[in-house]
């Protein structure tokens, strides 16, 4: 059962915009956060985490492009400069526990909660 769900994915061209979105479907507790990508065959990579407004980490790839944040507990990730090498499914994750956003490195299985993903098809 899906306590996450996500929204906000589409087809872009380079350069351009997405601002995806992850809203809780239980009051499932979410003190760390995160947004990770997949491509087919392909292991989850995180994009971006977040813990209490204070802590967020992103991957070197998407620095100064991507925007991780929250508001009225919706966890939102602002995708600018998009790049053809963003595209895959993106999923929203939480986790009561903070390991995975204060670690250098956040793993899939830092994160217990997980969203059903959702689309970004980035062209040239």
């Amino acid at each position: 059962q899906m306590e996450l769900s996500e929204s906000g994915g589409g087809s872009v061209q380079a350069g351009g915009s997405l601002k995806l979105s992850c809203v809780p479907l239980t009051s499932v507790r979410r003190d760390c956060m995160a947004w990770f990508r997949q491509n087919p065959g392909q292991e989850r990579q995180a994009v971006a985490t977040y813990y209490g407004h204070t802590t967020k980490w992103y991957t070197d790839s998407v620095k100064g492009r991507f925007t991780i944040d929250e508001e009225r507990n919706i966890l939102y990730l602002q995708m600018t400069y998009l790049k053809p090498e963003d595209s895959g499914k993106y999923y929203c994750a939480a986790d009561p526990a903070s390991y995975g956003c204060f670690s250098d490195s956040p793993r899939e299985d830092h994160f217990r909660t997980w969203g059903q993903g959702t689309q970004v098809t980035v062209s040239t």
